[in-house]
């Protein structure tokens, strides 16, 4: 089965159980301000998730394309990507655990509209309770009761600790128990495991997950529950490439045809054979393209950061393969090729990727040129652990690199002096990925909520002063201040500024009301509603607009909430500071008072 049927299959599944299918959200997101890209499958829909009405129903299903970059250095292993899609289905106060339970066996194990895996080779875990929520008896009932139907004999059910099953966005908001399922990969296990023995195969990466259903039924507060929501929800979802790895009989993502193109072209081509290297590079370049055709470019901040790392990491590895410079961008129409049916915007943006990829791996090759006049002004003797870590952090050399040059002047390295400078590197970047990658529901307090509505009024003030061509390229929001991104080519002047500011205090201080709307996708464009995050939006969706007509508002732009009822209760906005964040975007940094 190709990995274009698997996806069919997925969504022909739910749609036929009355799940509206949906668009993939863009990498960016829209309304999480918590997170640089968008992390898991349900970020795209935290306002759902909270309470707010989606306008496509309480049935939902969609493959969502993610970016998760924490583990960066475990890619080339078996099963970590920087890009990946996630698959997903939710209930919004709708089905609950015996329809979602029922439904992941059969999509798993379905010959005629499923997957078609052996159910014999699957086990699952459910939630051990603890003295905050109770023991999931409910969910391994359910499960115990579809193993009877179907033949499936021997222990198959573990429970498992709040670490393990268990899903909260933190210490406050919906939370609840979730039940795994996870395949054998070898077929010698299809007689049952005790709990010790599956937790073996489990290290061994004998079994693998690939299902995960989250029951949203508790509100916690502080960390601890204090309440059964009364509208549950049902979040279920699964990694795409991990499920095509398994369905496909293959020991890792990289060996399926979501892959096998990239590397078949890497390996055409005369270079050193270097499967972790050639794995990076496939990675890397698929992850920069799809971040690239969702408005990101290079730079030495946030998102820039991150897509500036991936090409300059690709480009490394593609050095130690010795493939020809420049060769990057021959991998961007193999990736348009396998993702033409879903992502056809891809084609179109191949200028503008091929542009930023070309320029990236020139600026890296600029700054090598600079780190090499660097390292003929260290001693002669020897690197000091310091030293090697300067030319790696500052000039990208990799450590590979620097004792090969080393040696080439009979000096050492002091590499254990490195590596204890690399880890307090790793261990402060990991604090800080936390802290950007940390997902869930956040950002819905009451001062994230006014910055977010003020996040409007700023957008359509700027366009007011600047020009149409003004448009959103990313937000952070947190309970201090708003940072804004938008395109433009150059430095606002103070009075600019000063005139975009004094524009949004008027629509404060004129107490407008702040309202919401759902309306086919094509009569929201009627009203000229802004929306600048790619095809992504259903058949209907949610516009805010400021104002008390919809056709006279200030404001308006799809959107999924949360706002102020009035802007009245915003307070005084104050500009504190605009700079540049990479050629051809401004950032704009804003508190209220």
């Amino acid at each position: 089965m190709t990995s274009a049927e698997i996806r069919k299959r997925f969504l022909d599944f739910f749609e036929k159980r009355g799940h509206s299918i949906l668009p993939s959200a863009s990498l960016v997101p829209e309304n999480d301000p918590s997170v640089l890209f968008n992390t898991a499958g349900m970020q795209p829909l935290v306002p759902y998730l909270l309470g707010e009405k989606h306008p496509n129903g309480s049935r939902l299903a969609d493959v969502q394309k993610c970016v998760r970059t924490n583990d960066i250095d475990e890619v080339g292993d078996n099963t970590h990507l920087t890009f990946f899609e996630m698959m997903g289905n939710w209930s919004l106060g709708d089905y609950w655990k015996k329809e979602s339970i029922q439904w992941s066996y059969d999509l798993l194990t379905s010959l005629d509209e499923g997957f078609g895996l052996n159910p014999q080779r699957l086990y699952v875990t459910c939630f051990e309770g603890d003295s905050n929520a109770p023991k999931d008896e409910e969910s391994a009932q359910i499960w115990e009761e579809i193993f009877k139907k179907n033949g499936v004999t021997g222990e198959r059910i573990y429970f498992r600790p709040k670490e393990k099953n268990w899903w909260s966005a933190g210490d406050n908001g919906p939370c609840g128990p979730d039940t795994e399922m996870f395949y054998d990969l070898t077929g010698d296990l299809d007689k049952g495991m005790t709990l010790e023995e599956y937790l073996k195969a489990d290290e061994s990466q004998k079994v693998v997950e690939i299902w995960n259903n989250v029951f949203m039924e508790y509100l916690s507060k502080d960390g601890k529950v204090v309440e059964k929501l009364q509208n549950r929800n049902v979040d279920t979802g699964s990694g795409f490439e991990r499920v095509v790895a398994v369905i496909q009989g293959k020991n890792n993502v990289f060996d399926t045809d979501l892959f096998t193109p990239i590397t078949e072209h890497l390996r055409e081509n005369p270079s050193t054979s270097i499967i972790k290297s050639e794995r990076i590079i496939a990675d890397h370049v698929r992850t920069a393209i799809f971040l690239i055709a969702d408005g990101v470019v290079p730079s030495n901040t946030d998102r820039g950061y991150i897509l500036r790392r991936l090409i300059r990491r690709a480009v490394r590895h593609a050095d130690l393969m010795k493939l020809p410079p420049n060769f990057l961008p021959t991998i961007i129409p193999i990736v348009e090729e396998i993702y033409k049916d879903i992502y056809p915007y891809l084609k179109d943006g191949r200028p503008k990727i091929t542009s930023e990829i070309t320029q990236e791996e020139e600026r890296f090759r600029k700054t090598l040129s600079d780190g090499m006049k660097q390292f003929q002004k260290l001693s002669t003797e020897n690197i000091s652990g310091e030293e090697a870590f300067t030319l790696f952090s500052t000039y990208g050399f990799p450590i590979e690199l620097i004792q090969e040059l080393a040696k080439e002047k009979n000096i050492k390295v002091d590499v254990t002096g490195f590596n204890n400078a690399f880890r307090l590197h790793q261990k402060a970047s990991r604090v800080g990925a936390e802290e950007k990658f940390k997902g869930g529901l956040a950002g819905t307090g009451e001062m994230e909520i006014k910055y977010h509505t003020a996040t409007h009024l700023l957008h359509q003030a700027l366009r007011d002063v600047l020009g149409k061509s003004v448009t959103q390229k990313g937000s952070n929001i947190t309970s201090e201040r708003l940072r804004f991104d938008f395109a433009f080519e150059r430095k606002m002047t103070d009075d600019e500024k000063m005139n975009v500011q004094n524009i949004v205090n008027e629509k404060i201080q004129a107490k407008l009301p702040v309202q919401k709307v759902t309306m086919k996708k094509e009569d929201a464009e009627k009203t000229g509603a802004l929306h600048f995050f790619g095809d992504k939006y259903g058949e209907e969706v949610n516009v805010y607009f400021i104002g008390e007509k919809i056709e006279e508002a200030y404001s308006k732009e799809y959107c999924g909430g949360p706002h102020t009822e009035n802007t009245g209760s915003l307070g005084k906005f104050i500009i504190t500071k605009e700079e540049a964040v990479s050629a051809g975007v401004r950032r704009i940094k804003a508190i209220l008072e």
